[in-house]
């Protein structure tokens, strides 16, 4: 059976039976590795500002998980780990319990109805760039090459003005 690793990014901005944002990022963790794989790295958890009509800050965090799952079949699982921890479809960017969503993976490319990996928004979130950079931050996109470490001094960069 051939294992491949995924980098996963988790995220929370809402209290659930777990407790606090950070506390639902870290069961979240626990029962990633309990239902699909080995979490072999987990960034440390980040305080974020919220994008969108959420008011609530985020608690973000990465893991890298290694498992024998293709990316239809993990994303399945991962949406269960969603649903078992309250969190419903509704407002996009509104307040979560849990989000829990495939970045990248060791297979490159992945292109199918209700999927695509790498994440289409990822290299330009630093919620996500941030926590990812620390646990993989020469992990490269497949689709330029470009280092995730180097994709997040990118959204670190001051910006000029207009």
């Amino acid at each position: 059976m051939t294992t491949t690793s995924y980098a996963i990014a988790l995220g929370s901005n809402r209290r659930g039976r777990h407790g606090h944002p950070q506390a639902e990022v870290r069961a979240a963790l626990a029962a990633i590795g309990a239902a699909i794989g080995e979490v072999r790295a987990v960034s440390p958890i980040i305080t974020t500002a919220p994008i969108g009509p959420s008011i609530r800050a985020f608690a973000n965090a990465a893991a890298l998980v290694d498992s024998p799952l293709d990316p239809p079949a993990m994303l399945k699982r991962l949406k269960a780990i969603e649903r078992d921890f309250g969190r419903r479809r509704g407002q996009r960017w509104g307040a979560r319990v849990i989000d829990l969503d495939i970045v990248l993976w060791s297979g490159g490319v992945w292109r199918s109805p209700g999927l695509a990996v790498p994440h289409p928004a990822y290299a330009a979130r630093d919620f996500v760039l941030h926590p990812l950079a620390g646990i993989a931050g020469d992990w490269r996109d497949p689709r330029d090459g470009r280092r995730v470490r180097h994709l997040r001094h990118g959204v670190d960069r001051r910006r000029p003005r207009p």
